[in-house]
């Protein structure tokens, strides 16, 4: 495996040799300037490489193959079919669908075939099975998919792999994770020896060195936004709670506050966001859940409703809102902890979306120390414990009087530590204090990231 060196990155997608109906389409969508993984990925991907790149949501990595797979068909293939050309496989249905506009979007002005969403079967559905036999009966060049839907339409015999040319593993990470180990190795058993292979993942572990090595030829490795980058836009924030009740008075306080715009609130369980949203919902939110249990017309008219931003609380487990791209969410609301720490990157990682500043808060109780603990080592940053005046918590270790400068109040009224250079004036600056359960190093104030 090749690690790629350090390069004059292009200034501009003109360098990246793509064909001039993709240049018009990246210019017509408003783009001027390539991101770093865009930059690095596609004049390789372009060259024929396999590639095996890290880098977090949120960084450009879905053109970072598109791009370069949509110069594929550019060029006329010789084997006649209906068979795809692209197949991107990804781990969620929302994550086909940005997929798939990413690909509308880009192939504009270039005459192509797209059978996207092909989507996992279960208990919510997907496209109807009708639909999709239809669209892979009149033929294919793109074929976006979930592993499950795919390996059993594959199975059905209704998808010729033989044309396929360029192949994408899109957050092959988080589809090992969800357990889609064995479809992907079925799958990948029956596409072409010679297909050029992209595997991106927000953290390379040892299951996806092992799954590269498998499946990729001689890849070029790029690191650029992994999981352990710093999020330099979004100010992380830890709140102790008492119990349940403390809990969902700081969530009303934080979701009160005039600055939030809107925000996603994550739950362990996708029973208990339903409840939360209810919750919300009845003090006069607007609130809704979205969860794998929901109909795929219900999540979809849900997703819907927050990016026109008709919904200002969304209420959500991990898998459902993996892949959601909604630039107006300001705030990122742990109101359980994931058990993984990678869930918790991706989690912070829907809010300072196209370089906006954005705030991710996380609620914990004292047995959720561990958790902590896993997610500043593999972020290798310390969240700032903070507390709401008004709405300290009763433990021991919080009982140190508010900072200097913290206006007084009730829980809505957020107090701002003084001296605290680079705040923005009335910007969530919630009362922070510089007491931590013991073991912990003393709170720092740190100023939002520019």
């Amino acid at each position: 495996m090749t690690a790629v060196s350090e390069v004059v990155l292009p200034i501009t997608f003109e360098q990246l040799g793509l064909a001039a109906p993709i240049l018009e389409a990246i210019k017509a969508a408003g783009y001027t300037e390539p991101t770093p993984v865009q930059a690095r990925a596609v004049p390789e991907a372009i060259n024929g490489r396999d590639l095996l790149v890290s880098s977090q949501t949120g960084s450009g990595k879905t053109a970072a193959f598109m791009l370069p797979a949509l110069q594929k068909l550019t060029v006329q293939h010789e084997k006649p079919g209906r068979g795809p050309r692209i197949l991107v496989l990804t781990p969620t249905r929302e994550l086909a669908v940005q997929v798939t506009k990413a690909a509308d979007t880009y192939g504009r002005n270039m005459r192509i075939k797209r059978g996207c969403d092909l989507c996992e079967i279960g208990n919510v559905g997907g496209m109807p099975y009708p639909l999709q036999n239809r669209m892979l009966k009149n033929g294919v060049d793109i074929l976006v998919a979930t592993p499950g839907r795919m390996l059993d339409q594959m199975n059905s015999g209704r998808i010729d792999l033989s044309r396929l040319q360029f192949l994408v593993l899109d957050e092959a990470d988080r589809m090992l994770d969800m357990g889609f180990k064995d479809d992907l190795e079925a799958i990948l058993a029956k596409v072409p020896k010679t297909r050029q292979t992209m595997l991106f993942s927000a953290t390379i572990e040892p299951s996806i060195v092992r799954l590269a090595s498998s499946f990729l030829h001689d890849p070029l490795r790029i690191a650029i936004d992994t999981a352990q980058t710093r999020h330099v836009n979004i100010e992380q924030r830890l709140h102790f709670a008492d119990d349940m009740g403390h809990k969902n008075r700081m969530l009303d306080s934080i979701l009160g506050h005039p600055d939030l715009q809107q925000a996603i609130v994550f739950t362990a369980t996708k029973r208990h966001a339903d409840q939360l949203a209810q919750d919300l919902h009845g003090k006069g939110l607007s609130a809704a859940a979205l969860h794998g249990d929901m109909h795929q017309g219900a999540r979809n008219r849900t997703l819907q409703a927050l990016r026109k931003g008709g919904l200002k609380v969304l209420v959500a487990t991990d898998v459902a809102a993996r892949g959601i791209d909604v630039q107006g969410i300001s705030h990122v609301i742990n109101y359980d902890l994931p058990m993984q720490a990678e869930d918790y990157v991706h989690r912070i990682g829907r809010t300072g979306r196209a370089g906006r500043n954005g705030i991710a808060i996380s609620f914990a109780s004292m047995r959720d120390s561990h958790l902590v603990r896993d997610i500043e080592r593999l972020t290798t940053q310390k969240i700032e414990v903070c507390v709401i005046e008004g709405l300290e918590p009763k433990m021991r270790a919080f009982s140190k009087p508010a900072p200097r400068g913290a206006r007084p109040g009730g829980g809505k009224s957020y107090g701002k530590p003084s001296g605290a250079p680079g705040r923005r004036e009335g910007f969530s600056g919630y009362a922070k204090r510089d007491g931590r359960p013991a073991g912990r190093s003393p709170a720092r104030t740190s100023p939002y990231a520019k």
